[in-house]
């Protein structure tokens, strides 16, 4: 019996070039505006239309500001980026989100929850991190921008196949552990090269239990295990969030498309050509302590001591010490959004540790929605108010802190405890000291000014 993966992928197959690359048809692109110029300007020097262009969608999210959005974009570089995927959309016929419209945010918010990205599909965008539409059930990865240019002229991409791998985590999580730190205790077992040319569906009680942005969250982070992508399987989780959707099927096509859906799924027989297995009771809420996502530790674990030159130079830059623990040590920023970590769910989170509670003086909060939807449904349940009484600011959607491609940049030298997916040296901006955590241990930070077990707040 094919595993699931194998479904999907032998479904979009156009050819099959012998000795080659397989000719993979795709169901949906997405194009921000970073990776998405070049190929433009392909495409028009060859002459070429988009082949299917109802299948594209564009949306701004890495450069834009998440303040003043009704103004004129400040800085130069991220304006006419920004202002070239419009005209780019608009040249080429494909829909565009733009700022300040209702249905913009960060590209991976908005595609699940617009029932765009449904299960079954081959999705791609010029982005590591197109792996969280894996949730939904489809095979999702991210592409480089000549292959950007390929699928906006034929709908088609040249891919090798990558191998299977299952990750079944079993059991019940712990009080104040997330989807995220169930990522980041991954990454850690796995290493951020351990699932290198493997895509991975997750299993197991652990993700049958976790809510749609749980998975979102854990198909995210796929990338940081060096997987080509990750997915689970759809089930009624899955049919129940994806209905009512804007783009979602309706009627008799809805009865159709469960139908097909229902049948998604690996068979009991499959054979993959790994897998792996962890239990839930070893997962605590996590953080990172280095500059990458796998060097990390559970909360109450000291840093371990590996003394080879990369893990050192890591340790310098943080300015951590093998041996310590991470608790108590003071915080300077702290940034709930991104990809990751920017949906509703994240920000009912952190409100259930901030209620009652006032920010830390001297820590500067970024709270930033995945999407003006996201946004809306903060304020439909009164969280914006939680979140005001405690003394932070809801900020305008987009990629924000998370690359600081923009102006939330984190300050050389500074501490920032990130709901992102990436702590490498300089990624929230030049010397940024960046450890990643869970909504849960973020908001615990927030208030107390340092790293804080937010199990002790709940």
């Amino acid at each position: 019996m094919n595993t699931l993966f194998d479904k999907i992928w032998d479904k979009h197959v156009v050819q099959q070039i012998e000795g080659g690359p397989t000719q993979l048809y795709i169901d949906r692109l997405y194009c921000h505006e970073v990776t998405s110029p070049q190929a433009f300007d392909g495409m028009r020097a060859r002459g070429l239309k988009c082949f299917r262009p109802q299948q594209i969608f564009c949306m701004p999210d890495h450069n834009t500001p998440t303040h003043d959005q009704d103004k004129p974009i400040a800085d130069p570089v991220s304006k006419k980026q920004v202002d070239a995927l419009a005209k780019n959309a608009s040249d080429f016929g494909l829909s565009h989100f733009g700022m300040m419209s209702k249905d913009n945010g960060i590209i991976h918010v908005v595609g699940p929850e617009k029932g765009l990205s449904l299960p079954g599909m081959t999705i791609v965008c010029g982005d590591s991190h197109t792996s969280t539409h894996g949730a939904m059930g489809a095979v999702a990865f991210g592409i480089g921008t000549s292959e950007v240019e390929m699928v906006l002229a034929s709908q088609c991409i040249l891919q090798q196949k990558p191998k299977s791998m299952r990750i079944s985590i079993n059991g019940k999580l712990g009080e104040g552990v997330t989807a995220k730190d169930v990522a980041l205790y991954l990454m850690s077992q796995i290493t951020t090269s351990g699932a290198t040319g493997y895509f991975v569906e997750y299993a197991g009680e652990v993700v049958k239990n976790m809510s749609m942005e749980g998975r979102l969250t854990l198909c995210n982070l796929s990338i940081e295990m060096g997987a080509r992508g990750g997915f689970i399987a759809p089930d009624e989780t899955t049919f129940d969030y994806i209905r009512g959707r804007e783009y979602a099927p309706k009627g008799a096509q809805w009865e159709k498309a469960q139908e097909y859906w229902k049948t998604l799924k690996s068979g009991d027989d499959a054979v993959f050509d790994k897998e792996l297995s962890f239990d839930a009771v070893d997962i605590e809420p996590r953080i990172t302590y280095g500059t990458n996502p796998g060097m990390g530790i559970g909360i109450s674990e000291n840093i371990p001591s590996l003394g080879d030159a990369n893990f050192e130079k890591s340790l310098r830059y943080m300015g951590f010490q093998a041996g310590e623990k991470l608790i108590g040590k003071k915080v300077d920023y702290v940034f709930l959004g991104a990809c990751t970590n920017g949906r509703i769910e994240d920000f009912r989170a952190f409100a259930s540790i901030v209620k009652g509670h006032k920010k830390a003086d001297d820590v500067v909060a970024w709270l930033v929605p995945g999407s003006w939807a996201v946004d809306s449904q903060i304020r439909e349940e009164g969280l914006d108010k939680i979140f005001n009484e405690a003394g932070f600011e809801i900020r305008q959607p987009g990629c924000s802190a998370c690359l600081a491609m923009n102006d939330d940049k984190v300050p050389a030298g500074k501490l920032c405890v990130s709901t992102s997916n990436r702590n490498f040296e300089g990624r929230q901006g030049p010397g940024a000291r960046t450890v990643l955590a869970s909504p849960l241990t973020a908001a615990a930070a927030a208030i107390t000014g340092e790293i804080t077990d937010p199990r002790e707040l709940l």
